[in-house]
């Protein structure tokens, strides 16, 4: 692939700043351990993945949780990016939509997401003879609202890119020059965080988000998020992408899959597209 970025909104960080952090990573993972690394498919968990199996080779698992808050077609993106780096992978069943304190959806339902990502792995690592687990948690992720944090520190979960001291542009300066094809992929959370904290989560609630969100990424939209209010959905696009949605025929094409999906009425926010943008709710 080329060594050049296309992208103008894809940060990277230069040579020099990477270089050293992706050597700190390096060493990390020559520590003769056994490795299971918690893999999404998104960038920092792929990139730590890749540069693991570079140090540790057979030493290393991929353990992806697959639950309905995991879109079908991010599972096989799990599964393609695993087979493109050689990796062990095992996929396995999460059943956090079991638990009422992840579906009743409080503030801290992130935290009983991971509780149940990081139990799972301690679960495997045991039975399989891995003594590490690892994520794909980098320097950015610690300013933003990640109960999240607090599960993986009960279940020993160590965060290797902030050992590294590397932030999301450090990881997409190295992605690239490790040649990932995935070092520009936007940032993805699970579809669970697309509802307001203290709406219930369903299976079909979870649909009609998956199917809007699928439609906006066959059309090529970059950043996208479906936010679910009810009978309305609150669609969140990059400001210099909101006059192709509200043209035609796109502005139609999203319409009629948001009514087939079982919305009735369809708004756009014209802040655009944010990470975390329902935590905007909460108490500073």
């Amino acid at each position: 692939m080329s060594d050049q970025h296309s992208d103008p909104s894809v940060v990277v960080s230069p040579p020099e700043r990477w270089g050293r952090g992706i050597e700190r990573l390096r060493n990390i993972f020559r520590d003769g351990e056994r490795w299971i690394v918690a893999f999404s498919g998104g960038i920092d968990s792929t990139f730590v993945l890749k540069v693991a199996l570079e140090e540790r080779g057979e030493d290393i698992l991929a353990l992806t949780a697959v639950s309905p808050t995991l879109p079908e077609e991010e599972r096989e993106e799990c599964i393609e990016i695993a087979r493109l780096l050689g990796a062990k992978h095992l996929l396995v069943d999460s059943h956090e939509m079991d638990r009422r304190d992840f579906v009743s959806n409080p503030e801290n339902r992130c935290y009983f997401c991971k509780d149940e990502l990081y139990s799972i792995a301690r679960t495997q690592a045991d039975r399989l003879g891995f003594t590490r687990i690892a994520d794909g948690v980098n320097v950015d992720d610690l300013g933003d609202h990640r109960p999240g944090l607090l599960a993986a520190k009960e279940h020993q979960v160590l965060h290797p890119l902030v050992l590294a001291g590397m932030t999301k542009a450090d990881v997409r300066g190295a992605a690239l020059a490790l040649g990932l094809q995935t070092w520009s992929k936007p940032a993805f959370a699970c579809l669970s965080s697309r509802f307001p904290y203290g709406t219930y989560i369903t299976g079909e609630r979870l649909l009609m988000v998956a199917a809007v969100e699928n439609l906006l990424k066959q059309l090529s939209f970059r950043q996208y998020r479906v936010r679910y209010h009810g009978e309305m959905c609150r669609i969140e696009v990059r400001p210099e992408d909101l006059s192709r949605l509200v043209s035609e025929p796109v502005r139609g094409e999203v319409l009629a899959c948001c009514q087939q999906a079982g919305f009735k009425y369809v708004t756009i926010d014209l802040q655009g597209y944010r990470s975390g943008s329902l935590n905007e709710v909460l108490d500073s």
